[in-house]
């Protein structure tokens, strides 16, 4: 369905292509139970994790699941490449696309980046997140955990609370839940919320309390400081007081609420340390389905 196409954004693909993604993520998730987690899928392909900002969840994934699936995976260091010389964005994946991959995996500070190089790429590029503006593979592994605990996410009320405005993973959220038929709430306050947003399907709320009792899911997000130019807000204990979640705040809440989060948590301020322990804090599963959906995406794209 997907074999030699680029991924961009999940406003790009289909919500039958989407389940097709999830499908498959739950088949090599089996691969990850196995004594011997690794599948001839990929022998022989090559794929190039090019990033120029910093990771560990997204990029050591994106290691593993090349590696599961029996591919050669080159990690990119943009601190020693030609780039402090002076070679263009474009030049240096052209370079290693002339050196004969299969699949490019790009995280970049520029929105807009990956699909420039999607366009001057003839391999498939897989966005692992553009500046502010999407991060597919964090928003399908989201899905994936949501889909995984609940059974199915059609019909729930998802919650996406923080930082809206300068956040790609909300955006890739925000597409992938509405195509598979849930309700979206972004929380925040209002100097962190895109004044249009919900021009994109969603409802808006000030209060992070107002909506924890009506939600099925609550994905908080990390106050995205250096997209900022400027502070959003008074200080980070006025924000944790009024956006953040803690055990107060969740003491009252009865239905089976799921707690997510993407990372990096500031602990302290989206999230008080207890939440850690709570037993609907799903933050770890998310990790575990981010290979098995990196897996998929790799199997998708190039598999054959």
């Amino acid at each position: 369905m997907l074999r030699g196409r680029d991924l961009v954004a999940l406003a790009d693909l289909s919500g039958e292509e989407i389940l097709y993604l999830l499908e498959t993520a739950q088949a090599m998730k089996e691969v990850l139970t196995r004594d011997i987690k690794k599948v001839p899928t990929l022998r022989g392909k090559t794929v190039v994790n090019l990033f120029f900002e910093p990771s560990t969840r997204t990029r050591t994934s994106f290691e593993i699941a090349g590696k599961r699936l029996s591919a050669d995976v080159v990690n990119f260091s943009a601190a020693t490449s030609s780039l402090t010389k002076g070679e263009t964005l474009k030049d240096t994946a052209r370079n290693i696309e002339a050196m004969v991959v299969d699949a490019v995996v790009v995280r970049h500070k520029a929105s807009g980046a990956v699909r420039y190089l999607a366009r001057e790429l003839d391999v498939p590029v897989i966005n692992a997140g553009d500046g502010s503006h999407e991060h597919p593979t964090q928003g399908l592994l989201d899905i994936f955990t949501i889909k995984e605990r609940k059974g199915s996410v059609e019909g729930l009320k998802v919650a996406i609370a923080g930082d809206i405005t300068h956040s790609r993973v909300a955006r890739s959220d925000i597409h992938g839940l509405l195509k598979l038929g849930c309700q979206v709430v972004v929380v925040g306050p209002p100097t962190m919320v895109p004044p249009d947003v919900e021009r994109l399907g969603v409802s808006v709320s000030s209060s992070v309390e107002e909506v924890l009792g009506e939600v099925d899911v609550v994905i908080m997000l990390r106050i995205q400081m250096e997209r900022q130019s400027s502070p959003l807000f008074p200080s980070l204990r006025e924000y944790s007081r009024y956006f953040g979640l803690n055990m107060e705040k969740l003491k009252d809440v009865s239905r089976d609420l799921l707690i997510m989060h993407p990372g990096p948590v500031n602990w302290g301020v989206e999230l008080s340390p207890e939440v850690a322990y709570h037993p609907r804090n799903v933050i770890l599963d998310q990790v575990t389905n981010g290979v098995a959906v990196r897996m998929a995406v790799l199997y998708a794209l190039i598999g054959g």
